[in-house]
């Protein structure tokens, strides 16, 4: 049995939902009206019917995301937001509160409705270890999203604990924390970031000092990581036994969800075209036309694999925790009011337009910026730029010529239908019977009388019928299977054989696409796996009763609760594979560094204590 992998693409909205799926998604997640883990991404139930309807011609699934911690006096709106999406026909729902669980197993007070949709565990669920997977997926979960920070011996690991579909992401924003247990955000601002509200912490600048107050890094980002780019670990992933290849970014733009569906969606059919009995993609259609992707002329702050090797690196991005984009070159001139610049470009093959945006790092480590209002070779006219010095990298992150390919080629998706023709002449009538059958398996059939005329060039009338019928209508794009016929055929004008092509298309589209299910239907949970301990902690993210009761089936006694409900004090407020002593070199196991004792974080009167797990390689912030 092959191996069905799915490329699943965000989207802030409807709009960006169709723009993904024209450019080859397999998937698409999108949140409902609340309970999405971006506030700022909210959509309404209509407009997700609506892109349901769109996607489900193609066979692509959409997930709606309700994967932030819930309340109480929450719980019944999140039933309902669940039935209504069910209804609208999301194909599952991405949760990060176990309390959906227990009211897709029972509803809640007198609401009994049958929700049947499958339900996807959250990154958020923060899944790392084969028992934490077993334990979801014995409570019912069809998919597990796991933890970005996985090396893929840990993934393989996982993969032999469970059966059922696995996520990862590929590409995209990376949280320094193990996701869903970060609470810097909470801590500062009294924003969850497990209630969508994330203020981004991790992306601001502050000192790193010592024990005695010495700053040894002074207004950095160094909690900001990198983004996430696993295009050429597709085929490593597949190994491992990922199915659904995720891409980060619901806050997006659609330049940016159509450049890096696009490239990640050749990168897949590259894959299955080397293994085309071991692979298939999860929906139906081919991408044509459109641009030529490249992921390096879009938001990036650079680029790691991050983890996925079992291999510490060079992860942050501590200049900026903004896109610098691509490096063109360095300052070698400047004017008076530094408003014409000369560049020694870095590269071969580098032009500059007119509209062109760049960066660059000030001298004293801000990160700014400036439009190229005139570029001329290696000239570049702006309004005046002071930070700006004679050695300065210059970065260019937006490329006005791409963005203006992105806006003026667009993809179109059709699903590929192969027509069979046979010609029947009966007591000097002629009969055309056509055939379409389409990729994902549905058939059509249209007979038409052709009358009493046969042609008198064959060969000219089977080029005409070829060629007419080997046209896009519609959502297919039509090739010939054969033509049966005697060693005649009937004179036909080039409108009725038009007239046969639309006749399929139309039939073939009243038909719903077949759909590739990985797991169609939630699996049924059996009592749950013993897994935690008999008391569980705030990371747990308990902060409801029916959550709590579902923990206390898997056996725990204590439960405690949410961080958002307690604010306990000297809590761990994130914890991460990344580790600031390393990045700078400091690290006393792997770069035999002096011991440099105890470090802080400080941001606007703020101190955070960093703690160092040298056993488990692992950092935390403290608060």
């Amino acid at each position: 049995m092959m191996k069905q992998l799915e490329l699943l693409a965000p989207a802030r909205d409807y709009q960006i939902g169709i723009a993904a799926i024209d450019c080859g998604a397999d998937a698409v997640y999108i949140a409902g009206p609340q309970f999405g883990a971006r506030q700022a991404a909210g959509n309404q139930v209509d407009d997700i019917r609506r892109l349901c309807e769109y996607a489900h011609r193609f066979g692509v699934r959409i997930f709606v995301t309700l994967n932030t911690i819930l309340y109480d006096d929450e719980l019944e709106a999140a039933y309902r937001q669940m039935l209504a999406v069910q209804e609208a026909g999301a194909d599952a729902i991405i949760v990060q509160d176990l309390a959906i669980v227990e009211m897709a197993r029972n509803g809640i007070g007198n609401m009994k409705e049958d929700l049947h949709i499958p339900l996807h565990a959250s990154t958020q669920c923060a899944i790392r270890t084969p028992e934490q997977a077993a334990y979801l997926e014995s409570l019912g979960f069809s998919r597990l999203i796991l933890e970005r920070e996985l090396s893929l011996e840990q993934i393989r690991k996982i993969r032999k604990a469970v059966s059922c579909e696995l996520e990862f992401f590929v590409h995209g924003a990376l949280c320094v924390c193990y996701s869903g247990q970060c609470y810097l955000s909470e801590k500062i601002a009294g924003r969850s970031a497990n209630r969508g509200a994330c203020i981004q912490a991790c992306r601001s600048r502050y000192d790193l000092v010592d024990a005695s107050g010495k700053i040894i890094v002074k207004d950095k980002a160094p909690l900001s990581l990198k983004d996430y780019n696993l295009r050429n670990r597709i085929a490593d992933l597949a190994e491992a036994g990922i199915t659904s290849f995720k891409i980060e970014g619901r806050l997006k733009n659609s330049s940016y969800v159509r450049n890096v569906v696009r490239d990640y969606s050749i990168a897949l059919d590259e894959l299955i075209g080397r293994h085309p009995q071991e692979y298939v993609r999860g929906s139906f259609g081919k991408v044509f036309g459109g641009f030529t992707p490249d992921t390096r002329k879009t938001f990036n702050r650079g680029y790691t694999e991050l983890y996925l090797d079992g291999k510490r690196g060079r992860w942050a991005c501590l200049d900026a925790a903004k896109s610098m984009g691509e490096e063109i070159g360095t300052v070698t001139t400047l004017n008076r009011d530094k408003s014409s610049i000369t560049i020694r470009f870095s590269g071969k093959d580098i032009t500059l337009c007119n509209g062109d945006g760049f960066s660059f790092v000030a001298k004293d480590g801000s990160v700014e910026g400036f439009r190229g209002d005139v570029c001329c070779g290696n000239t570049i006219r702006c309004k005046s730029t002071p930070a700006l010095f004679t050695g300065a990298r210059i970065y260019r992150n937006i490329s006005a010529a791409f963005e203006k390919e992105l806006d003026k080629s667009r993809c179109t998706r059709e699903i590929l239908a192969t027509i069979f023709i046979e010609c029947i002449k009966d007591n000097g009538n002629w009969t055309v019977n056509a055939t379409a059958i389409s990729e994902d398996g549905r058939h059509a059939t249209v007979s038409s009388e052709a009358g009493d005329q046969t042609a008198v060039n064959y060969e000219r009338m089977l080029e005409m019928l070829s060629g007419q019928l080997r046209k896009s209508t519609g959502l297919f794009r039509f090739v010939i299977g054969g033509i049966t016929a005697p060693d005649e055929l009937p004179f036909m004008s080039a409108s009725a054989i038009n007239a046969i092509r639309r006749a399929l298309a139309e039939r073939l589209e009243s038909m719903p696409c077949i759909k590739r299910d990985l797991l169609n239907c939630r699996i049924k949970g059996d009592k749950a796996k013993s897994y935690y301990d008999q008391k569980v902690s705030y990371k747990q993210n308990i902060s409801n009763k029916l959550s709590e009761e579902l923990y206390k089936e898997a056996g725990v006694v204590a439960c405690e609760k949410a961080y958002e409900l307690t604010h306990r004090e000297g809590a761990e407020l994130m914890r991460t594979r990344y580790c600031i002593r390393y990045e700078l070199g400091m690290c006393p196991v792997h770069q035999k560094a002096k011991d440099s004792g105890p470090l802080f974080l400080l941001n606007n009167g703020q101190r955070f204590a960093l703690h160092f797990d040298c056993r488990n390689c692992e950092m935390t912030v403290i608060g």
